[in-house]
């Protein structure tokens, strides 16, 4: 079978789609040209590292998917940490997904404030995964400060500020209303900062 016509991203259920049986794709992983990232989920070899083929998983099966947290704050440059993990957050009252090869941290955000300053992050093939704004990323910081450290959420809000020029402190406290719990905190770090 010529692999270079199968998508480089399918799902077990699209076997018969992709004329393939389950013996066909088991040559295949065999071969190593396909590698499973997640029950019923397929993905051509060598198309993403390990955590990009993760993430790329998540958002296939669980579109509402959004990088948070240390991921989200590492996407916009406004820390020096490496994480360990992504960190996923999913609305509350839905299941993760069981990911192969790469650690993830699944945290359950409010249905109510979910989608506030979500927006899209690439990935290969066209695909996107949800990614939180910085702003988000510093009012979910300060919302969690007693788990994540007050030193994180301080230390990225300073990034923040001295960030591009586009950065306005009255847009962040706009968004903050939201999130009563961390607006007080964030309005605080600001006074102090500026």
């Amino acid at each position: 079978m010529d692999t270079a016509t199968l998508p480089d991203l399918f799902r077990y259920d699209d076997l018969a789609l992709q004329g393939l049986t389950r013996h066909g794709l088991d040559r295949l992983i065999e071969a190593g040209e396909f590698e499973r990232v997640a029950p019923g989920l397929f993905i051509r070899s060598g198309l993403a590292d390990d955590t990009t083929a993760a993430w790329i998983a998540i958002a296939a099966k669980k579109p509402d998917a959004t990088l948070c947290l240390l991921t989200a704050l590492s996407l916009h440059e406004l820390t020096d940490e490496i994480p360990a993990r992504s960190d996923i957050a999913i609305p509350r009252g839905t299941q993760p997904v069981t990911i192969h090869h790469a650690p993830i941290a699944w945290h359950r955000f409010d249905t109510d404030t979910f989608r506030i300053g979500r927006g899209e992050h690439a990935l290969p093939g066209g695909r996107s995964i949800g990614l939180y704004t910085a702003e988000r990323t510093l009012i979910d910081l300060f919302r969690l400060r007693h788990t994540w450290g007050s030193d994180l959420a301080h230390g990225a809000l300073k990034r923040w500020l001295r960030g591009h020029g586009n950065n306005s402190p009255g847009t962040l406290l706009a968004l903050a209303e939201s999130f009563p719990k961390a607006r007080p905190a964030i309005q605080q770090a600001l006074e102090v900062l500026l």
